[in-house]
């Protein structure tokens, strides 16, 4: 399959109000995308986009202000972008949230919460947004998983069912798509500077204190800039990569993983001390659902 061309073709993107999916937005315009951006937070998806079109006046900016943990509202803006674009060449799903606990320390309605936005959505969407993508020439799909789509660590059960079910989705799409000529990339990052992890919902069973110890012991690890981390992703789409592991907090543990799938707990377990982890952990991206990011008033949820 041939590189991915990124001018004069539409981009669809989520979580794009802030981290990596901000920086994604600068990437597919800065490479000629016209770009469809969709957030919860419509404040940061307005100023992202103000920003993008006065640096490249050239290129059509459209934004869709939705919450992707509302299902309907997923499904009817999917069908307004695919009404207004029968043709995209590219949709990436980088929307996500986080939520910090261990399963028995949250509600069903919490869990459930995560896996709308982070699991849900990215199938409606692209259930939506395929039939644009097969009618386009060359076209790509990119899901952006996590490093928590690899391993499963304690106090992530939630977001880590979520993460592991789109990296699942995404594989099988890859199989799928192949005769359609669709490339499809599943993105697993490691630990990125957003806010994934510091707004994300705490558990209602959650223990503030242990929590707050863990989070900060967590923030330690991300490391990697958000701009960098767009651009891997964006290079991995251009190659029609099957997966891209974002810096060595995610490929370590992919490692780890592979060597010893059935114990890598014991190996995080003596890494998270001496604090016990519930607290949230994430790699991807950007607020509104987002690898993506959640904010005070949740700004993750959109995507």
């Amino acid at each position: 399959m041939r590189d991915l061309v990124f001018p004069g073709g539409t981009a669809v993107l989520t979580g794009a109000a802030s981290g990596i999916g901000a920086a994604l937005a600068h990437g597919l315009a800065r490479r000629g995308a016209d770009l469809v951006l969709l957030d919860r937070d419509a404040d940061g998806l307005t100023s992202v986009a103000a920003a993008i079109s006065a640096a490249h006046p050239d290129l059509r900016v459209e934004t869709h202000v939705v919450d992707l943990a509302d299902a309907e509202a997923t499904e009817r803006v999917a069908a307004e972008i695919h009404r207004a674009h029968p043709r995209i060449r590219l949709l990436i799903n980088n929307a996500g949230v986080a939520l910090g606990g261990r399963f028995d320390q949250v509600t069903v309605e919490e869990f459930l919460w995560v896996v709308e936005i982070n699991f849900r959505a990215v199938v409606r969407l692209t259930h939506a947004l395929l039939p644009a993508l097969k009618a386009e020439p060359g076209a790509h799909l990119v899901n952006v998983s996590s490093l928590f789509g690899i391993i499963a660590p304690a106090g992530q059960a939630a977001y880590a069912a979520s993460k592991f079910a789109v990296r699942g989705f995404t594989e099988a799409l890859r199989h799928e798509l192949v005769d359609d000529g669709v490339g499809v990339t599943s993105v697993h990052p490691g630990g990125i500077r957003t806010r994934i992890a510091s707004s994300a919902r705490v558990g209602s069973g959650v223990d503030r204190a242990e929590y707050e110890t863990g989070l900060r012991q967590f923030e330690k690890l991300l490391t990697n800039d958000p701009a960098k981390a767009a651009e891997a992703i964006l290079r991995g789409a251009k190659r029609r990569r099957g997966r891209v592991l974002i810096g060595w907090s995610a490929k370590l543990p992919d490692l780890l993983a592979r060597v010893a799938p059935a114990g890598y707990g014991r190996v995080l377990a003596l890494g998270m001390r001496p604090s016990r982890p519930a607290a949230v952990a994430e790699v991807p991206a950007p607020r509104a659902e987002t690898p993506g990011e959640e904010a005070a008033r949740e700004p993750g949820r959109t995507a």
